[in-house]
């Protein structure tokens, strides 16, 4: 699936043993402007709740400050990165910022309640066929205690610890990255 298929929109939905659709359907695609007030409080939800296990309320607070919960910022930011949105029956429920010439990803982060639930694993698997498109080998990140174990689960390599100051609090995170390999079908 290449850039095209993700502007239309690819979806999936949660499917039963039977193979019968259960809970909401997610359609993966390309970010609109209007989706920058959904990204903002994606994003501050994901930080002061779903980041609470990894990180003190201190550190939360002073994270989630250097972004502002302005729509019209989250907007701008997608001229800066491509940008995929998993949307929910019109609403941004997680997103994903990618620096392509960089091979890198900036953030990604899934509304709290609908985590674990693959939305952010489709999301790197979209951002990886993206890089791999444009002749991209190696993606990385620096991943937030949030992310480390899933990302390592999914193949992605630790280059080490690395501490970012944010209002004042010093944040964990780790260096991690991913040799990228086209897939035969």
């Amino acid at each position: 699936m290449g850039l095209a298929d993700i502007e239309k929109g690819s979806e999936t939905a949660e499917q039963s043993p039977s193979g019968q659709r259960r809970g909401p359907r997610i359609v993966y695609r390309k970010a609109r402007s209007r989706d920058g007030v959904d990204q903002a409080e994606v994003f501050h939800h994901a930080v002061m709740q779903g980041a609470s296990g990894h990180y003190s309320l201190a550190e939360r607070q002073a994270w989630a400050m250097v972004l502002p919960r302005d729509g019209c910022a989250w907007a701008a930011r997608q001229a800066l990165y491509t940008t995929l949105v998993a949307d929910c029956e019109g609403r941004c429920v997680g997103f994903l910022e990618l620096d392509i010439p960089r091979g890198r990803i900036e953030t990604l982060y899934v509304w709290p309640s609908l985590g674990r639930r693959g939305i952010g694993s489709t999301l790197l698997v979209h951002a990886e066929r993206l890089l791999l498109e444009h002749g991209v080998t190696r993606v990385s990140i620096m991943a937030s205690a949030v992310l480390v174990d899933g990302l390592v689960h999914r193949g992605w390599t630790s280059l080490g610890e690395d501490w970012v100051e944010r209002g004042g609090e010093r944040l964990y995170r780790q260096r991690l990255e991913k040799a990228l390999v086209a897939v035969e079908t």
